[in-house]
């Protein structure tokens, strides 16, 4: 019997459409990132100012260079991720710096690897639990970039036209499912 069976035209289209749909299936789900990490170590800001200690005349007679000092930075918003989707810790900070630019701060992400993550502002409050996976994107949003990794720490600069104050919350957005995989909710620092 089993002879005739791979003899039928009809058999072999099934076989072809079942694997056909498993190749769909793993390319859509990709679920050999729930095995695997990407970290990332990005130079993170340090929040408060610093300038450079002025050394006196005496001790450096040698022409001065102009050496930039470091930049002034401010934090304007901060907050702690809960999880949704699955299981997220760290914290995700919005810095001012000198220069007037804006930097999203991940600092010890901590989730799930999976298809299409994104980093997105927006203003919806963060809810806990699963009322919360799914309403990022039922009101104003942006998308910062591609989640560059699922732990570590990580900067994401803003566009000019982003202003910060107009948003409440991050969110790691997995765009292919539509859903919040974790979020943190920004409160004035």
């Amino acid at each position: 019997m089993g002879k005739w069976i791979f003899r039928s035209p009809v058999a072999w289209a099934g076989l072809a459409s079942v694997v056909v749909a498993a190749i769909l299936a793993l390319y859509w789900f990709q679920p050999w990132k729930l095995f695997t990490d990407t970290y990332v170590d990005e130079a993170v800001p340090r929040v408060g100012t610093t300038s450079a200690i002025p050394t006196p005349a005496s001790a450096n007679p040698a022409p001065a260079t102009s050496a930039a000092a470091p930049a002034a930075i401010g934090l304007v918003t901060a907050g702690e991720f809960v999880t949704h989707e699955h299981r997220t810790t760290g914290s995700a900070e919005i810095h001012r710096l000198a220069d007037g630019r804006h930097q999203l701060v991940l600092r010890d992400l901590k989730t799930s690897n999976g298809p299409d993550l994104r980093v997105w502002l927006t203003d919806q409050p963060v809810t806990q639990g699963t009322a919360g996976w799914r309403v990022f994107d039922d009101g104003e949003w942006v998308e910062l970039a591609r989640l560059k990794g699922n732990q570590g720490n990580q900067v994401y600069e803003l566009p000019e036209s982003v202003d910060p104050r107009d948003f409440r919350s991050v969110s790691i957005w997995c765009k292919r499912f539509a859903v919040s995989f974790g979020a943190a909710d920004l409160k004035s620092a």
